[in-house]
């Protein structure tokens, strides 16, 4: 009985393709390709140029070349006990002899002959004699579609156990031979526009199935023209060019994605009035003592023409460490109160809910507001009563039995900790109401406009008066012991300092110390001061004592784990040391460097790491350059990547084959104007 097949050829199995039986396709299952459609959008991870290869004679020592020769010598050597083998093939280019070797893999002598014509890529590692160890290899064999393989730039890629690179290469080309008049323009109404894209690489000019740009940037290759250009580009250059209009289709589907889920919020929710009448506002920035910043002043007009407008609000505020976003929740807090509705506040640990609650008790408790606490570890008492609430949680706040009547704002603190349904969960608990999220972890304008493109946004860009200046210093494990005498300096001068772990206990990596282990050693080194101990093991109450003695001034040195990242305010403390810093992110190094400098006096952030390698010093020498929280970000969504600086679940974000967020800013921007363009008239 035969399968009817899709009406789109693009979504027909490989078993449609000629020469993919049931035992390749399997393989190609491995690669998640399942249709023509994925094949097609198989990325290479490289291309070589096999117009000119290297002569063996003038490979240089680790500069990665491809060669051509054959095989004129071959053979298994083992060591005594066989657990130990190398083979080694002898290529001769008629310039001279490269030995190939593979080590410990005997199976690889089955794949070679003498005389076969072989091509090998890699990095010689030595040049007397010139050899090369585990080279990428490919079998020159004679046939007809031997203008695929050489003679041209070629695509090499990702494969899988007994899928060879040359049967893949011919696939893809048959397939696009085949298939290329099928590929369609996701958005051929928006087309035209796409040219707006500001391409880095701009005059080159692709070869294949161009189209002019209305904007003057020069020609752009239509879908089906970059995928060509993506396998068998005419120069290297196409092939970034090919990249980029990929990935422009993938932004302009995530951005379509977020701008329908903003119209269609705008179209069915009315905003609850809750811009407030100043009764509560006035007096409790009068009890501050200390004046807003122009920023601050700024970013509350926004939030409070959203709290009054027709739509339910929906902003994020960003502002570096310690710029005073918590005040600015607080006042958007008590706009919501001032109105009659309640308000709830989600934090992502109970270190930072619990020190919102006695932040927000100290500042509204004379002002008649009911503060309550809703964390894993412990709830306030919550009485059936007409006055206004505002809760603070952690995710206790998603629970099923957290159900606030006339809830108006839902504020989520730390945002980049919670994931994208979360979000959407809390917001769930009422009726369209507002949302403000805040972070102290700068993000990228890319991630912006992507994880956060359904939102508006404020940024704080100034800091309160009065900050003491923190500087940030890089030191090998053995320069520890005179860190730990600067410490204890700080300590006899009054200071408290922090000190940063990155494991709670320890494991078979000896090289990272782990905070249990090393608070029993710093509770002797740094006698008669106090050190206490703080991670996400220890019972609620045990953190809340530990946190209380610290601020209190009778715990000098917090010996902790990350957990301190967030929310911890002690204006005492001016130390930060962090050992094993090359083992975290820049953000995050960052945010635990914005625990210190919160008082009068200067601060100091001491990094030990071990820095062996060039990328790792040049990293960490960011935080000894620059205080700038968006600077550091862009640097460590370079460095890391947005799946290693969110959290690929966490932030929601689409797996993009061709989009890079480290470096396609341009075309994020470009996409999500022309999505707004497409969903203008809709």
């Amino acid at each position: 009985m035969s399968t009817a097949l899709p009406a789109n050829p693009l979504e027909a199995p490989l078993t449609t393709l000629r020469g993919v039986g049931s035992e390749r396709a399997a393989q190609l299952v491995r690669l998640k390709l399942h249709n023509v459609g994925d094949l097609l959008l198989h990325r290479p991870r490289r291309h070589e140029d096999r117009r000119r290869f290297r002569a063996v004679v003038d490979l240089r020592s680790g500069e990665a070349a491809v060669v051509r020769g054959k095989i004129i010598a071959l053979g298994l050597k083992r060591w005594r006990g066989g657990s130990k083998s190398v083979f080694e093939f002898i290529l001769d280019d008629g310039t001279a002899r490269l030995h190939c070797r593979w080590w410990n893999l005997p199976f690889m002598e089955k794949y070679f002959q003498q005389g076969d014509e072989v091509l090998a890529y890699g990095r010689p590692v030595s040049l007397k004699p010139r050899a090369m160890d585990h080279p990428e290899t490919e079998i020159v064999e004679a046939g007809e579609e031997n203008f695929i393989h050489l003679n041209r730039i070629v695509p090499v890629y990702p494969l899988t156990e007994g899928l060879p690179q040359r049967w893949l290469r011919s696939l893809i080309w048959r397939t696009l031979e085949e298939h290329e008049a099928h590929i369609p323009e996701p958005r051929p109404e928006i087309t035209a526009h796409a040219a707006a894209a500001t391409f880095r690489l701009r005059g080159q000019s692709p070869a294949h199935g161009s189209q002019a740009g209305t904007c003057g940037c020069g020609p752009f290759p239509a879908r089906a023209g970059a995928i060509r250009l993506l396998h068998f580009p005419g120069e290297m250059a196409d092939v970034e060019i090919a990249r980029q209009r990929l990935a422009l289709d993938e932004f302009l589907e995530l951005q379509l994605e977020i701008q329908r889920r903003r119209k269609k919020l705008q179209a069915s929710a009315r905003g609850l009035p809750c811009a407030g009448d100043n009764r509560l506002i006035k007096p409790f920035l009068k009890q501050l003592g200390f004046t807003l910043t122009g920023a601050q002043t700024r970013v509350l007009r926004e939030i409070r023409r959203d709290l009054g407008g027709a739509q339910p609000m929906r902003r994020l505020l960003q502002g570096d460490v310690g710029s005073g976003k918590t005040v600015i929740g607080a006042c958007a807090a008590l706009m919501t109160l001032e109105s009659g509705f309640n308000v709830a506040l989600m934090a992502p640990t109970e270190i930072l809910a619990y020190q919102h609650f006695q932040t927000f008790s100290r500042w509204l408790g004379p002002l008649g507001i009911d503060v309550q606490l809703r964390t894993g570890g412990r709830k306030t008492l919550q009485v059936a009563s007409r006055v206004s609430r505002l809760f603070i949680g952690t995710h206790a706040l998603l629970e099923s039995g957290f159900s606030p009547e006339n809830l108006g704002l839902a504020v989520i603190d730390e945002q980049h900790k919670f994931g994208v349904a979360q979000r959407e969960k809390l917001v769930r608990k009422g009726r369209y109401p507002h949302l403000l999220v805040m972070t102290a972890t700068p993000i990228p304008r890319t991630l912006g406009l992507t994880l956060y493109g359904d939102l508006d946004i404020s940024v704080i860009d100034e800091l309160p008066a009065g900050r003491g200046r923190i500087q940030t210093f890089v030191r090998s494990a053995e320069k520890l012991p005179r860190v730990l005498e600067f410490v204890r300096g700080k300590l006899k001068e009054g200071r408290q300092a922090y000190v940063v772990y990155p494991r709670v206990e320890e494991t078979d990596n000896q090289a990272l110390k782990a905070v249990t282990k090393e608070w029993e050693r710093l509770q002797r080194e740094f006698t008669p001061f106090q050190a206490g101990l703080l991670h996400g093991r220890l019972k609620p109450e045990e953190k809340e004592r530990v946190m209380a003695g610290f601020r209190a001034g009778r715990i000098q040195v917090l010996v902790a784990t990350s957990v301190v990242e967030v929310g911890v305010d002690v204006p005492n403390a001016t130390v930060m040391l962090i050992e094993n810093a090359e083992r975290f992110g820049l953000a995050q190094l960052h945010q635990l460097r914005g625990r210190i400098g919160r008082g009068a006096h200067r601060s100091y952030c001491i990094l030990v790491a071990d820095v062996k390698s060039d990328e790792a010093r040049e990293r960490l020498k960011v935080l000894e350059e620059t205080n700038d929280g968006f600077r550091i970000a862009e640097e460590d969504l370079k460095l890391r990547g947005p799946g290693e600086l969110l959290g690929r679940e966490q932030s929601g974000l689409p797996p993009f084959r061709f989009g890079d967020l480290a470096r396609d800013r341009e075309l994020v921007e470009c996409a999500r104007g022309l999505a707004a363009e497409a969903l203008k008239n809709t």
